[in-house]
């Protein structure tokens, strides 16, 4: 058995899976909270998921790294699939963190005038995100059943 391809791929795919329920559920439900509720919410989800994307993000780029150079059979797709995850990690220190960075502080009495168009930037980058790791999961998958 294949430990770091099967490492690599359930670490891969329980990222894409919180990462779209993060897209398609959580977020939309934090919406739909009363305004002050909502703000709450996406500043205490900014403070949560802050500090544990640093492991959430690199984990699994180093677990494809690893496959690519463990597992010649399968050097291609892993390539593939690490060049993907380091792209939503570039994407994610470059456009996510700084607006995820201001919405920690975000209270209802300090909110900025722009929050809302803030907060929709965030989430239409996040899918843009989210279409990466998931590509990044079929290609690894496709490597580990190689």
């Amino acid at each position: 058995m294949d430990w770091l391809a099967i490492g690599a791929v359930v670490t891969v795919g329980l990222m894409v899976g919180v990462e779209l329920s993060v897209a398609f559920v959580v977020n939309p439900i934090f919406d739909r909270l009363p305004e002050d509720a909502g703000v709450l919410a996406r500043s205490d989800g900014a403070r949560l998921l802050g500090r544990t994307m640093p492991v959430w993000y690199i984990g699994p780029l180093l677990l494809s790294i690893a496959m690519a150079v463990l597992r010649p059979d399968a050097a291609d797709a892993a390539w593939a699939a690490a060049g993907l995850l380091t792209a939503s990690v570039v994407m994610s220190i470059a456009l996510l963190v700084p607006i995820n960075d201001r919405s920690k502080t975000w209270t209802p009495e300090s909110v900025p005038a722009d929050w809302r168009e803030q907060r929709s930037r965030w989430d239409r980058l996040h899918v843009v995100r989210v279409a990466m790791i998931v590509a990044a999961f079929v290609v690894l998958t496709a490597a580990a059943v190689d």
